[in-house]
């Protein structure tokens, strides 16, 4: 168009140029503040990271407590009735010698009684009655004999029972620690939950829409839309 017929819009070139450094300078703020949000998700990232590495190091601290609980349990267990047999072999030894002085005792004292007893043939006397002496004696093993058999029976009980409380509080440590392990499980779930949570709604708010163009009011008004 001729210089100076009407409609003629002299600063349209000054006014485009303005438009397009603008335009310049938007895009260099939308890029700065992409930058911006993916080094906040990534220190986000980071810190979350970190806090799950701390709880699967106290996860595995617990795994260890956990075995090293159950290896000691073993352990005294073992002990336990290593101890108990001992035991039961040398009241046995003892028992059984005890027992072998006793017959040894009873057949001597056995023997001399026939001595002064009348043999038929040989005395007028035929009594072959047992001597009180030795019907003594044979009650007297009776009840220790009887004595020995109950010792035994709460010997053998006690151990049970050892048995049972040190198998009671291996399985009541062992269930203590998987609770715990457990709770950490869920609680480490529950944190990373709400990290990825977290992230994606901060991801949804500072994230541009750039489809559609995110571009505010005030990117608008600084144009001049006056055509003349």
């Amino acid at each position: 168009m001729p210089p100076g017929l009407v409609g003629e819009d002299p600063e349209s070139k000054i006014r485009q140029q303005n438009q397009r450094e603008q335009l310049r300078e938007w895009l260099t703020q939308q890029q700065t503040e992409q930058a911006s949000l993916l080094k906040f998700l990534e220190q986000r990232y980071d810190q979350s990271r970190v806090g799950m590495d701390n709880r699967a190091v106290q996860l595995q601290s617990l795994e260890i407590e956990r075995r090293k609980a159950a290896a000691i349990a073993t352990k005294d267990f073992n002990r336990s009735m290593v101890s108990q047999r001992n035991l039961t072999a040398l009241n046995a030894a003892i028992e059984k010698r005890c027992q072998d002085k006793e017959i040894n005792g009873r057949q001597s004292q056995f023997q001399g009684t026939l001595s002064t007893v009348a043999v038929p043939g040989l005395s007028p006397s035929s009594d072959r009655r047992t001597a009180p002496e030795s019907l003594q004696q044979i009650i007297q093993i009776q009840k220790h004999q009887m004595e020995e058999k109950r010792r035994k029976e709460l010997e053998k009980k006690q151990e049970e029972e050892r048995h049972d409380r040190v198998r009671l509080n291996s399985a009541r440590t062992t269930l203590l620690i998987e609770r715990q392990q457990a709770r950490m499980n869920r609680q480490l779930r529950r944190d990373l939950d709400s990290a990825n949570a977290q992230l994606a709604e901060t991801h949804k708010q500072q994230k541009p829409d750039i489809k559609r163009g995110c571009i505010d009011d005030s990117f608008f008004s600084k144009f001049n839309t006056c055509s003349r």
